[in-house]
């Protein structure tokens, strides 16, 4: 799926976020008629992970289809392995359950980041809910 696929779909169905500007690839999930969810992953947003063995989710958003979010956080993984790296990542809000990461068995590693961006490129407004973030996180076994 395009970068410009994926974004179209986060803009009409995801809660609190919007598109992203870049990508390593996207993943497209279809119920057999229409676009059920989107996958996006790239360069980690902390230049402390961006390793060059290390991608995020930077986007995950599905239409509310069953077990949508697992199947992609799967097949995420399954690309990233595919182009040599070593761990994916991705961030939720402290209020989310996480639990279609789990099932798709990333690893919860803790608290992560702050309630807003902070710094010279912070946005004026928020661009998302004012929480704290949790990491999750899949290894490719040493």
């Amino acid at each position: 799926m395009t970068l410009k696929e994926a974004n179209a779909f986060v803009g009409q169905h995801h809660r609190h976020h919007g598109p992203v500007t870049g990508h390593k690839f996207s993943i497209g999930l279809s119920d057999g008629e229409k676009v059920a969810g989107v996958v996006i992953a790239g360069r980690p947003v902390s230049r402390y992970l961006d390793d060059g063995w290390t991608l995020e989710v930077n986007r995950l958003c599905t239409d509310g289809t069953r077990n949508a979010c697992s199947m992609l956080y799967a097949a995420a993984w399954r690309a990233a392995r595919a182009m040599g790296y070593k761990r994916l990542i991705t961030y939720i809000l402290e209020s989310e359950s996480g639990a279609s990461l789990r099932a798709a068995g990333w690893t919860c590693v803790g608290q992560a980041g702050g309630l807003r961006w902070t710094g010279r490129r912070r946005p004026q407004v928020d661009l998302y809910p004012a929480q704290m973030k949790v990491r999750y996180q899949v290894e490719a076994a040493p």
